[in-house]
């Protein structure tokens, strides 16, 4: 195989004759516009030098322009659980070592001290090939075929981001697209002005710098080594779509750095069963050709929008990011820092409320040592709980009180309703795949959890405080029929038994 003029010339090949026919048929059903032509061209030629260097699997596997997906990768030939779908050498691998082993960049990028980041150096990687006239054809055939333009929520307009306004998306948008803006200015005085001759400033703008970031947000893959972790992307293992599912089968080889990509399952030709898998999952599309997806875990769709720039309808790991923090002048803070440590949580906690744990017990927890007084803090010392079951009534009444009010405080923030941002979806307001309409999931996703957290919040105050009164004492008891309501006596229970006694009813 040889290189002639920056194209890596296959003719030489027999093995690639029934690849190169399959790549012509669907040229020609894909190719119905003239835009498209070169991605087909450049992924060939990207394939080819995959290839040259050790790549393996590709010569079942092509690009196709998916409806539901855009583009992504599929497999000619059926496969069985375990089958190497896709291997790729790590010569051809985007990584730090490969930018700082790099003749042209290396020097530049080892002389810097502090180091950049890693997610700095592979973005300045990526800028550096891309801006590239002439040399390094081989790997720009990589950036040739990468997005033009991307979806995440930082590309969003003003308008479309207010969709979504009053979420956690929302707030984290605006703090990036500020973070990258200062992290940009720092690089440019940094890196670019000092060497013009290779950071050409007008291919090293901060839209383009947005650019690279966002690609290695959305194509790279992480793994945790023995010593650090690793962050790399895969040319053409990268185009692998997402899809639900539990299992990882994308394995780094840290000896041979070569990166592995396995089946899940078994799949035979026509099997119209869809699998869905957190490693390489195949969908048939037609006859015997089978979509090829990869999962980027359970991520919910906050993330999703924010990093890879899509959602998931529904998605069911969808969750919101609830932050509780004490201030270090609250009463017995001292104390209360230490229980903190004992429960294994911190001063400034984040907890994930989902849709299976609306209200996970580790918020409650928090709560009860923050909420404290001096002789709760005592009997939480002298138990081996650490606040996990609830301290007094007091003490639970009123972290329950206190959360009520902030969970409606959160609803009342969103700018537009779930049942409102649910008639724009169903209606033509928001076109289906659009920002806006990937902004209206995000809020819908996480208004329902809240919804259902409060509702859950509400279910635990009505069986601290009495039904009657609202007193929280140690001593109130449960309705005994319904075991839904307490009371803190019995004249409580009687001048509550005309209202009780509708929904008072014996659990099944």
């Amino acid at each position: 195989m040889t290189i002639t003029k920056g194209v890596l010339d296959a003719s030489l090949d027999p093995r690639k004759k029934n690849r190169d026919c399959e790549f012509r048929k669907w040229q020609q059903r894909t190719c119905k516009h003239d835009s498209i032509a070169p991605l087909l061209t450049h992924t060939m030629t990207l394939q080819e030098w995959l290839e040259k260097n050790g790549a393996k699997g590709l010569d079942h596997l092509v690009l196709e322009e998916f409806p539901e997906t855009g583009r992504g990768i599929k497999t000619l030939r059926a496969l069985k659980a375990g089958d190497e779908i896709l291997t790729i050498p790590g010569a051809v691998l985007w990584t730090v070592d490969a930018a700082n082993t790099d003749p042209l960049l290396g020097p530049i990028l080892r002389s810097l001290d502090p180091p950049l980041s890693v997610e700095e150096t592979l973005a300045v990687f990526l800028l550096f090939i891309k801006a590239r006239d002439t040399g390094y054809e081989e790997r720009k055939l990589h950036t040739e075929v990468l997005p033009t333009h991307y979806t995440a929520s930082i590309f969003f307009d003003d308008d479309e981001l207010e969709v979504c306004a009053g979420s956690s998306l929302y707030g984290v948008t605006k703090q990036l697209k500020q973070q990258i803006k200062s992290e940009y200015m720092i690089t440019l005085d940094r890196l670019f002005v000092k060497h013009p001759e290779v950071f050409p400033l007008h291919k090293f703008t901060l839209e383009e710098y947005s650019w690279a970031l966002c690609t290695i947000w959305s194509r790279a893959m992480d793994f945790k080594l023995p010593e650090k972790q690793f962050r790399l992307i895969a040319p053409f293992a990268d185009m692998l779509n997402h899809s639900l599912g539990v299992k990882t089968c994308h394995v780094y080889d840290q000896r041979t750095g070569v990166l592995r990509v396995l089946a899940d399952n078994d799949y035979k030709a026509r099997d119209q069963r869809v699998f869905l898998a957190n490693c390489i999952s195949l969908i048939p599309s037609t006859g015997s050709v089978f979509k090829v997806f990869i999962n980027y875990g359970p991520v919910p769709n906050n993330r999703l929008l924010r990093l890879y720039g899509f959602v998931l309808p529904n998605n069911p790991h969808d969750s919101y990011e609830l932050v509780l923090t004490t201030h270090h002048l609250a009463p017995f803070y001292d104390q209360k820092v230490a229980l903190f440590i004992a429960a294994k949580l911190d001063v400034n906690s984040t907890f994930s409320l989902t849709l299976t744990e609306p209200l996970p017990d580790k918020v409650l927890q928090y709560l009860r040592i923050q909420r404290s007084t001096s002789q709760e803090l005592t009997t939480i010392l002298a138990t081996a709980n650490a606040a996990s079951k609830p301290v007094t009534a007091r003490n639970e009444a009123e972290i329950l009180t206190a959360l009520d009010e902030a969970l409606e405080n959160l609803l009342a923030g969103f700018a537009v309703s779930i049942e409102e941002l649910e008639l724009r979806v169903a209606g033509d307001q928001y076109p289906v795949g659009g920002n806006a309409w990937a902004a209206a999931h995000v809020s819908m996703g996480e208004q329902r959890i809240l919804r259902l957290a409060l509702a859950a919040t509400r279910d635990r105050q009505v069986l601290v405080v009495c039904a009657r009164c609202g007193k929280a004492e140690d001593g109130n008891k449960k309705c005994g029929r319904c075991k839904k309501v307490v009371y803190c006596s019995v004249d409580c229970q009687k001048a509550h038994h005309k209202e009780h006694k509708g929904s008072c009813k014996s659990p099944q």
